[in-house]
């Protein structure tokens, strides 16, 4: 089906390329009906394109001119149109589905919709197992629910607090004690995440993809099983699968953690205060956390086993850790916990931890109202059926290994987000590749996912200490000083490095950084010759450089 106007050259391209296929192609000429606009409009909400030629091959959208012509010169298009009428009739009475997608986070819900969009007949299975403490919540997975939106609320709600400090600082005056009240907090928060889950459970209701609340377990190939809360079972079968289950906490395996510890799946609508807070783990969920608590007045203490950040810029690492002990987070650095062990009740209660040195056979004890554990997260794959399909993964990590294109090494299984082997943690990418991988299975499209890794952590106004801004770029010199890494510590840094994203991705340079004029004042302005430090080495080092770097 191409919609077309009869005056438009690449219109014309398209009807010569079909026509020396011996394709037989329904046209309308939007430019020659009544309603050509109305129907241009709707074209454009369904495709996202507003231009002529807009091209469906059986009832996949192909795009444009230029899209259909590369998807010849792939064999994309003579793939589409091998799959007649009568293949596509079969499929459907085949199986349920055209595609299941096995988890409602960010990367899931993102595929599923564009599917969807691309005309496939589409479920979402979402089930939250409850963490030791009992939290479970709604559709959207992690980030929405347990992670960056909680997160960034919280961190919010610190620096209004900080906020109120400064303040004094540029006249404001005020007489009355203020205080944090948790409670007011976290049912704020609870109320802007429930608002979310409904808005996405609403989004898959417009687009007509079927949504059920169940765990979903593969049983044989191309077949689940979907069971619910009650312990009913239902079985569905689908031509694709895309297992997007994601990740939770990890626990330390020693006595008292999964009954007396808390992680980031119970902080974000913990009912009461969490009071003296233990944190355990140095990851950026550690550090984020016991940076928001102390934010809002807590007294939080770090036990770290060796170094904060694994994996990231140890310059940066330290120079967070540095900052969080001047305002007041403190730090057992070398010692791991052995033993909780609860000595009153309460919300909070009392608990006692029982450490050990990583370095010797020193043994300290500590008392805490709340120990948080934030020492990492597993796959959620090993529960899954996907040992009954022959679907590999990595037996140490639980990551699943795929190729280029997200696929596992069973052909019509596919896997995206935090379960990935060797890809980014990150909710954008997720978003990303769930809609380019729909893309790659429905519409013809070769993009694939460009992962790109930013890290900011935000602090500090006039007033405060100087100098407690951090900013650096890794250059590589045999490309023309390319930038190919960039950190930025300091206020709205997530902000800053937002635009960087896009000029790294257009080739960015130092020469082009040096000749750009700063907008003043700015903390993006840093970014100005005499900052820079420029770092050549060959590719082939790459990997051992940035080994060196997270030493």
């Amino acid at each position: 089906m191409i919609f077309s106007k009869s005056y438009c050259p690449h219109s014309t391209r398209v009807k010569e390329l079909f026509s020396s296929l011996g394709v037989e192609c329904n046209i309308l000429e939007l430019d020659q009906i009544d309603d050509g606009a109305t129907v241009q409009e709707v074209l454009s909400e369904i495709t996202n394109q507003r231009t002529v030629p807009n091209i469906f091959v059986n009832k996949v959208h192909m795009g444009g001119c230029d899209r259909t012509l590369q998807a010849h010169q792939s064999g994309l298009l003579q793939k589409l149109l091998q799959e007649d009428s009568h293949a596509s009739s079969y499929d459907r009475e085949a199986y349920d589905y055209d595609l299941i997608v096995i988890g409602g986070g960010s990367g899931g819900l993102s595929c599923a919709k564009e599917a969807a969009i691309l005309g496939k007949k589409v479920m979402v299975l979402d089930f939250v197992v409850p963490s030791p403490h009992g939290t479970s919540w709604g559709l959207g997975g992690t980030c929405v629910n347990v992670g960056c939106i909680p997160k960034k609320l919280m961190h919010q709600a610190a620096l209004l607090g900080q906020a109120l400090r400064d303040s004094r600082k540029f006249g404001w005056e005020y007489n009355q004690h203020v205080k944090h009240n948790w409670e007011t907090m976290i049912e704020a928060i609870q109320n802007y995440i429930g608002s979310l889950n409904w808005g996405y459970r609403l989004s898959l209701r417009e687009k007509a993809v079927t949504y059920v609340n169940s765990y979903g377990e593969f049983v044989e190939h191309h077949k689940i099983k979907a069971t619910n809360r009650k312990g009913q079972e239902t079985s569905y079968t689908a031509a694709k699968f895309v297992i997007a289950t994601g990740e939770r906490p990890r626990y330390l395996g020693i006595q008292g953690d999964k009954e007396y510890c808390i992680t980031s799946d119970d902080l974000f609508s913990l009912p009461y205060c969490p009071g003296k807070t233990l944190v355990v783990g140095a990851s950026y969920v550690a550090l984020e956390c016991a940076g928001f608590l102390a934010g809002i007045g807590l007294d939080v203490t770090v036990m770290v086993r060796s170094i904060l950040l694994r994996g990231f810029d140890q310059d940066m690492a330290e120079k967070v850790g540095s900052y969080m002990e001047q305002h007041g987070v403190k730090f057992l650095r070398k010692f791991i916990p052995v033993m909780i062990q609860q000595l009153e009740k309460g919300s909070p209660g009392k608990l006692k931890v029982v450490a050990k040195s990583t370095e010797g056979t020193e043994t300290i004890e500590g008392v805490y109202n709340t120990v948080l554990v934030a020492i990492g997260r597993d796959s959620c794959t090993r529960k899954i059926g996907l040992e009954k399909i022959g679907v590999k993964i990595n037996e140490k990590s639980g990551k699943i290994p795929v190729n280029d294109v997200e696929q596992t090494n069973v052909p019509y299984v596919y896997a995206i987000g935090d379960i990935l082997e060797g890809k980014p943690e990150l909710t954008p990418v997720a978003i990303q590749a769930g809609k380019l991988l729909a893309q790659r299975l429905f519409g013809g499209r070769l993009e694939k996912v460009y992962h790109t890794l930013f890290w900011p952590l935000e602090w500090t106004v006039a007033g405060r200490d100087n100098n407690t801004c951090y900013a650096k770029i890794i250059c590589n010199r045999l490309d023309s000083d390319r930038v190919i890494g960039l950190h930025i510590l300091g206020p709205n840094a997530g902000e800053v490095t937002q635009g960087f994203a896009a000029a790294m991705k257009c080739g960015l340079t130092k020469q082009l950084l040096d000749g750009t004029i700063g907008i003043h004042p700015t903390c993006g302005e840093v970014w100005k010759e005499e900052f820079f430090v420029v770092i050549g080495f060959n590719w082939c080092s790459l990997k051992n450089y940035r080994k060196a770097l997270c030493q």
